[in-house]
């Protein structure tokens, strides 16, 4: 993995975890926000500018892959190195949260 990608998605932010969470499954811009906003009780809600910009800049980081076009909807799905990123990032997580309640002060 390049260095460059690693400093622009490590840690990634929200919305870009969400993004790449969801495109485990092919899934357009409108159907990712959907399923963040049902995920997490309507908390996260993902404007179309942040969407679309995101899909357009993670693919052309190779983080996500175009598929396809259904209905004048692109649908993306992730890539190897979106994987690779994706499980850093759920590593990082999970370690946040079993220092924060590990019961040490």
């Amino acid at each position: 993995m390049e260095d460059r990608i690693r400093r622009v998605y490590v840690p990634m932010t929200e919305t870009g975890f969400y993004i790449l969470y969801c495109l485990r499954d092919e899934m357009h811009g409108y159907n990712i926000g959907q399923k963040v906003k049902k995920m997490t009780g309507g908390e996260v809600n993902i404007s179309p500018g942040t969407m679309y910009g995101t899909l357009s800049k993670m693919e052309k980081d190779g983080l996500i892959r175009f598929v396809r076009e259904e209905e004048k909807r692109k649908l993306y799905h992730i890539t190897e190195l979106g994987w690779e990123l994706l499980n850093i990032e759920l590593r990082r997580i999970e370690r946040l949260y079993k220092n924060t309640h590990s019961g040490t002060p």
